[in-house]
């Protein structure tokens, strides 16, 4: 029997730098993307840790709000719709086509395991033209928190119909990697430029650059 697949979204399949230019315009330094989404994690990683669930839009636009007052900068309402709206419309890397066409043409069921909202998430996979793909796409709102919280990967396969062990995490985060196979998942790890795997955990069996070598790798390991 073939693994379920689960898939993040943000930065694993979608190009979090085409939100540059916002952060150019406001902020002067387009670099400011990743101090803001690196916050968005911290923030979401506290939410996990003291329980307390915000929806991933919420966590975006106080990490916004954190980065913005760290700056010194005075954000408009169009400031903020734009950055965070923006997740909505985020193009594919490169790579998550052809790989996407590689697991569907090889007979996988694939589902996406994001922590972006139901309507947030839906959007973005629609305008990546990634939705035709999946059987399924899972937020973590169906269970009120946000990854890398076990309940969240259990929830996932639950919901394919797998036991945890017969699913497997796609993700560019080494935290989210570590996360499924707490959980009991299996998980494979996009080293895309500036993603390393945290050597506190466990490594995945499958690790490449980008994701079409994860699905021949994938492939492989399923025959």
């Amino acid at each position: 029997m073939k693994t379920v697949l689960l898939f993040d979204v943000n930065e694993s399949l979608l190009d979090l730098r085409a939100l540059t230019p916002h952060f150019e315009r406001v902020f002067g330094n387009g670099e400011v993307l990743f101090e803001w989404f690196a916050q968005v994690l911290r923030s979401a990683m506290l939410t996990v840790i003291t329980e307390q669930y915000s929806d991933f839009a919420t966590v975006g636009r106080s990490a916004l709000d954190m980065i913005a007052q760290r700056h010194g900068v005075s954000l408009s309402d169009t400031d903020r719709s734009d950055i965070v709206g923006g997740m909505r419309a985020l193009p594919p890397h490169p790579d998550v086509l052809p790989g996407f066409e590689k697991l569907h043409a090889a007979g996988y069921r694939m589902a996406s395991l994001t922590n972006s909202p139901p309507a947030v998430a839906k959007a973005q996979l629609e305008n990546a033209g990634l939705v035709k793909y999946l059987d399924k796409i899972i937020s973590v709102d169906e269970v009120k928190s946000l990854k890398p919280a076990a309940k969240v990967y259990r929830h996932a396969a639950r919901v394919m119909g797998v036991a945890p062990g017969q699913a497997r995490l796609i993700a560019a985060h080494s935290w989210d990697v570590a996360g499924a196979m707490s959980a009991g998942c299996r998980a494979a790890f996009i080293a895309r430029k500036g993603m390393v795997l945290n050597p506190l955990f466990e490594a995945p069996d499958i690790v490449a650059p980008d994701l079409l070598q994860v699905a021949e790798q994938i492939i492989a390991s399923d025959v």
